[in-house]
């Protein structure tokens, strides 16, 4: 599949949106970097490039939102195996 959308935008996207969180609870980054022991150069440059690793990204996250939206990233939804089980689920 063909999309626009590429990885780099996505974390481009991470990245403004945990900038705009942290600004909108009234965080500055040296805040953020004591709740978490990231480093505040990793948190402006994260904001800057998104550029982050996976654990860091976390630590930031567990602090801005609740950890727990991160598990829709993987929950794999069941899909029907068969034409009664498309028709009990629409009960």
């Amino acid at each position: 599949m063909l999309t626009l959308y590429t990885p780099y935008d996505a974390q481009l996207d991470l990245a403004k949106f945990c900038r705009a969180t942290r600004k909108r609870k009234k965080l500055s980054v040296k805040k953020i970097s004591e709740l978490t022991s990231v480093p505040d150069s990793t948190i402006r440059r994260f904001e800057s490039t998104g550029e982050i690793s996976l654990r860091q990204l976390f630590l930031i996250y567990q602090v801005l939102g609740n950890l727990k939206n991160i598990k829709t990233l993987i929950e794999v939804e069941e899909m029907p195996t068969s034409l009664d089980d498309v028709i009990r689920s629409q009960r």
